[in-house]
């Protein structure tokens, strides 16, 4: 591989026992660092509430999305990958999300694990119809509203016990 392509790889082409530690003040090595490094600064000199991040405020907290963990336990439906695939749907629309792909892929004997990509995130889904039971990640940020999907989840695989968690992603950025 070339110097350039190494280069436009982000890849640094001194030798490890010449590399020195760098400083956000010393020239970037690489495309990569050169990008990172123009990031932070831009971000540093942009008052949060001026930023184009879609951060929200949850409960007197600002974070980066409100990452629902949600577990669905003697459940049904959960090897039928076009149903799944519709409620991944259904799931969007309600939350006020913007849908940007859907993968899905089926397992032998039985299962189903997939993502829903978002403008705002994501939802994914793993399935073990054989135990009743289905994982759901629902992450989203901006106005995007995720605990709409509980009840879309809910009414279509029918669980006999759901249990949801929040984490809210990113409180530490600033």
């Amino acid at each position: 591989m070339s110097d350039d392509a190494l280069f436009q790889l982000g890849m640094d082409l001194a030798a490890p026992e010449t590399v020195r530690q760098s400083t956000i003040f010393d020239e970037p090595r690489s495309t990569t660092q050169k990008e990172e490094l123009t990031k932070h600064a831009i971000a540093a000199t942009v008052p949060a509430q001026d930023r184009l991040d879609h951060f929200i405020e949850r409960d007197g907290v600002q974070c980066a999305g409100a990452h629902l963990i949600i577990d669905l336990y003697e459940a049904s439906r959960l090897d039928d990958q076009a149903y799944i695939e519709e409620t991944l749907k259904q799931c969007v629309e309600a939350a006020g999300a913007t849908l940007l792909h859907i993968h899905l892929h089926p397992f032998e004997p039985t299962g189903v694990s997939g993502v829903a990509v978002l403008a705002e995130s994501h939802i994914s889904v793993h399935t073990w119809p054989e135990c009743g039971y289905a994982a759901f990640d629902v992450f989203m940020c901006g106005d995007a509203r995720p605990e709409r999907c509980v009840d879309i989840l809910k009414d279509a695989f029918k669980p006999e016990q759901t249990r949801v968690s929040e984490l809210l992603r990113g409180k530490e950025v600033t």
